[in-house]
């Protein structure tokens, strides 16, 4: 029996078909690297949704919605719909991690490799599972709010990474950008970040001790609300008086970067968040606030990732790094 070499350079099955995919530009990169993060913020403002309309069991199996049925059936009415309607959205999520996965590869074959896109883009498209079987175990557990709270923070951390990756993709191909170079703004911008986790935290304790279970009958930790809330009020201004001190420092050392700009813009998003938070407290938690309330912490999170990012790198200002973004 005689086998047939395949010719030098000439790839064959899959690899072949893989490569003959067109190469994709800067701007479909950043293009789907902004797709990345809205949909990893959205699907904490669905899953939101999701708790805030008790829907929370509308499904109350995984992966099956239900005993002998995949998808919701007409006798679990509008919470059904809601619930499984957002198990659809992780599809959607795995599609845009994995579309960004291959744009990502399909460069490393080129002139202009993107590897600084790589990690993240696998980080994200790997943990996307791993998410979906966690949302399970909130199921099978009847909604415990510690697994909850810990569905939520994978997410949070998700959107960190997706903000990571849209700014590498806003970097000209082939391009690294040089050092901040001053180590103590760059700690006060991971103490800052490290703020953010620590009230985002909390803001996962006190949602978790009080009335939005995701559905009438779920346990809450028992914890006392009112005092939850005061040590996350405490850590929010912990946190503010960091930020202010990061947009201080940068501007008193005379950083090159964006650092400034960046911390301005996470003091705002503090101070919306702050006013929200006060006003759903003294209102009772209503449902809307609360949904808004979480849509400012995917905000923030974006906004604290970018601030200790901006710390680390100035923008690409070569005239190499410049010509590759034609």
């Amino acid at each position: 029996m005689t086998t047939t070499a395949t010719p030098p350079g000439v790839d064959s099955g899959p690899r072949r078909l893989f490569h003959r995919l067109p190469l994709p530009t800067e701007r479909t990169l950043r293009g789907l690297a902004v797709a990345s993060l809205i949909t990893q913020a959205g699907i904490i403002v669905t899953g939101g949704a999701v708790r805030l309309t008790d829907s929370g069991l509308g499904c109350p199996d995984w992966p099956h919605c239900t005993e002998g049925s995949l998808t919701s059936t007409p006798e679990m009415g509008s919470h059904g719909v809601i619930e499984f309607g957002n198990r659809l959205l992780t599809f959607v999520l795995g599609a845009v991690a994995l579309a960004m996965l291959l744009a990502v590869i399909r460069t490393l074959r080129s002139d202009r490799p993107r590897r600084d896109l790589l990690y993240p883009s696998i980080i994200l498209l790997g943990v996307i599972p791993a998410q979906a079987f966690i949302g399970g175990i909130t199921v099978w557990t009847d909604l415990n709010p510690w697994v909850v709270m810990f569905h939520f923070l994978v997410s949070a951390v998700l959107v960190g990474i997706a903000t990571v990756l849209v700014r590498r993709s806003q970097r000209p191909a082939g391009a690294l950008p040089p050092r901040v170079g001053n180590p103590w703004l760059e700690r006060l911008g991971l103490l800052t970040l490290i703020g953010t986790a620590v009230a985002v935290y909390l803001g996962t304790v006190v949602t978790g001790s009080g009335p939005h279970a995701g559905d009438p009958d779920s346990k809450r930790t028992g914890l006392d609300v009112a005092l939850v809330t005061q040590i996350h009020a405490d850590a929010v201004l912990v946190l503010v008086g960091l930020s202010i001190g990061l947009y201080v420092a940068a501007r008193a050392l005379g950083s090159p970067g964006r650092t400034a700009s960046a911390a301005l813009v996470l003091i705002g998003v503090e101070a919306g968040q702050g006013v929200i938070g006060v006003v759903q407290y003294r209102l009772e938690l209503p449902e809307l606030l609360v949904g808004l309330h979480m849509l400012g912490a995917a905000l923030m999170i974006m906004a604290a990732v970018d601030a200790w990012y901006s710390t680390r790198w100035l923008p690409s200002t070569t005239p190499d790094a410049l010509s590759g973004n034609r």
